[in-house]
C-alpha cells in the first residue's frame, strides 16, 4: 500500500484530512495527583535521603562487583613499571597468568609495561590514578623501592600508601677474585691496596652491597657504569675488578663454575630477614655466612648501630621482599582478601611450586594473613636510615640525591 498523502499538503493533516495537531491538543489532560499521592512521594524521597546519609551514599553508589567474591567479567591489569623482557617483567607475566586461574570467576589478565625513569614514571602514574577496586595492581621491585628510600624528588609515590597482596624474595652472594689475594672475609680489611668492586649504579640495587661494605669497614673502591651483572661477572673473570655480587638465580651459571675452578671465592651471602626482623642464613646458601656473621668474624662482636639498621632495612626491601604485587590502600577489604587468599593458594600449590622453581629463584611466593603486617614493618624507613644512606652516597661516592 502506498500513502495517498501529498507532499504539498500542509503539515498537521492526516491522510484522511483530519487535523492531527488539533486532535492531539484535544487529548484529555492527565488526571491530577491526589494530595495523598503527593505526600507519599515526598515521604519516599525523604526516606531515601535519610538512608543515603546514614549509609554513606552506598544506596546510590552500589559496591564494586569485585566485592562479591567473584571476579568474573573483570580483568586484572598489572602495571609493570619497567621494560618488557627483563626479570621483573618475566616474573609479573608468569605470576599474573597463573594467579588468574586461582581467582574466583577467572578474570582476564592484562600486563601493561610503562617503562621510563628507572620505573619511577609508571609507579607515579599508578599512585596518581589507579582504580581502587582491586582490578589494577602494581608490580613492585627493588628498582622502584630504592629511589623511594633515597627520597628522590621525582618520586611521587609512597609504598606506605599501598597494600601488599603477595611478595617474593631473592638472595645473593658477594664473591671475590682469588688472584686479588682474597681467600676469605678477613682479606677485606687491612689491605695494602683496596679491592675494586664493579657496580651498575650506586643508587640502584648496588646500594645494599655498598652499605654492607661500609658496615664491614672493608677496603673497597668502586667502578660504576656496567650494563648489568653479567658484564660485571665477565670483568671479574678478566681481572678488571675484584669484587662482585650475583643474585641466587644467576649463581649457578655465573659463579659456581669459577669457584669450583679456584678462580673465585664466595665470601658471604646477603642473608634473609626472618619474621622478627633478624638476619638469618639464606636457605639457598645454608653453608655460607651472612653479612652479619662476616662482621662478627672481622670485628669480634655482633653488628649494631645505624649502619646495621640501614643494612637490615635495605636487605628487607631489596632482597627478602624484593618483588611484590600492590594495590591502593583504599581497595575494599573484600576485594583485597580475595586477591590475597587466591595468591596464598597459588603459592602453596605443589604443582605451581614445581613449575615456578626457576622463575621464583628458589624463594616462596608469600601471601599468608600476616604478610601485609610484616611487609609494612619492613617498609617503614626511618629518617636516620635515609640520612645515613644519602650521606654515604655523598661522602664516599660524591653522589648527591636530587
Amino acid at each position: 500500500m502506498t500513502s495517498n498523502k501529498s507532499s504539498l499538503e500542509p503539515p498537521g493533516l492526516s491522510p484522511e484530512g483530519i487535523d492531527v495537531q488539533t486532535e492531539q491538543s484535544e487529548q484529555p489532560e492527565p488526571p491530577k495527583h491526589s494530595r495523598r499521592t503527593i505526600l507519599t512521594a515526598v515521604g519516599a524521597f525523604a526516606l531515601l535521603g535519610t538512608a543515603t546519609t546514614v549509609l554513606g551514599g552506598s544506596l546510590l553508589n552500589p559496591p564494586s562487583s569485585t566485592e562479591d567474591g567473584d571476579f568474573s567479567g573483570e580483568t586484572l591489569e598489572f602495571l609493570i613499571p619497567l621494560a618488557s623482557g627483563g626479570g621483573t617483567d618475566t616474573w609479573a607475566r608468569f605470576i599474573g597468568t597463573e594467579l588468574t586461574n586461582y581467582v574466583p570467576g577467572r578474570p582476564g589478565f592484562a600486563p601493561v609495561n610503562e617503562a621510563g625513569g628507572e620505573g619511577i614514571l609508571g609507579t607515579n602514574r599508578f599512585a596518581r590514578s589507579a582504580k581502587t577496586d582491586g582490578t589494577e595492581i602494581l608490580v613492585g621491585t627493588a628498582s622502584t623501592v630504592v629511589p623511594w628510600v633515597l627520597g628522590r624528588s621525582a618520586v611521587k609515590y609512597s609504598f606506605e600508601d599501598l597494600k601488599p597482596v603477595v611478595v617474593n624474595g631473592t638472595g645473593g652472594v658477594i664473591y671475590a677474585r682469588a688472584e686479588a689475594g682474597v681467600a676469605g672475609v678477613q682479606d677485606l680489611i687491612n689491605r695494602d691496596q683496596p679491592l675494586e668492586f664493579g657496580g651498575i649504579s650506586a643508587t640502584g640495587l648496588d646500594i645494599t652491597t655498598l652499605v654492607a661494605f661500609d658496615l664491614l669497614e672493608a677496603d673497597v673502591t668502586s667502578t660504576f657504569g656496567f650494563e648489568g651483572r653479567g658484564p660485571v661477572n665477565l670483568a671479574l673473570q678478566r681481572g678488571e675488578i675484584d669484587l662482585d655480587y650475583q643474585t641466587t638465580s644467576a649463581y649457578g651459571s655465573a659463579v659456581a663454575g669459577i669457584v669450583k675452578e679456584g678462580k673465585a671465592v664466595v665470601l658471604m651471602s646477603f642473608g634473609q630477614l626472618n619474621e622478627a626482623g633478624d638476619v638469618i642464613r639464606d636457605p639457598n646458601f645454608p653453608d655460607v655466612p651472612t653479612v652479619a656473621e662476616a662482621y662478627e668474624t672481622l670485628h669480634g662482636k655482633k653488628p649494631s648501630g645505624e649502619k646495621y639498621e640501614a643494612y637490615k632495612t635495605l636487605l628487607g626491601l631489596t632482597y627478602t621482599y624484593q618483588k611484590g604485587l600492590w594495590v591502593p590502600q583504599e581497595t575494599p577489604e573484600k576485594a583485597y582478601e580475595l586477591l590475597r587468599q587466591s595468591s596464598e593458594k597459588l603459592g602453596t600449590d605443589a604443582g605451581f611450586q614445581e613449575k615456578a622453581a626457576k622463575v621464583l629463584g628458589g624463594y616462596p611466593l608469600v601471601a599468608d594473613p600476616g604478610t601485609a603486617d610484616r611487609v609494612r614493618d619492613a617498609y617503614k624507613v626511618s629518617g636516620s636510615v635515609r640520612s645515613y644512606v644519602t650521606g654515604l652516597l655523598a661522602d664516599k661516592y660524591n653522589i648527591h640525591v636530587e
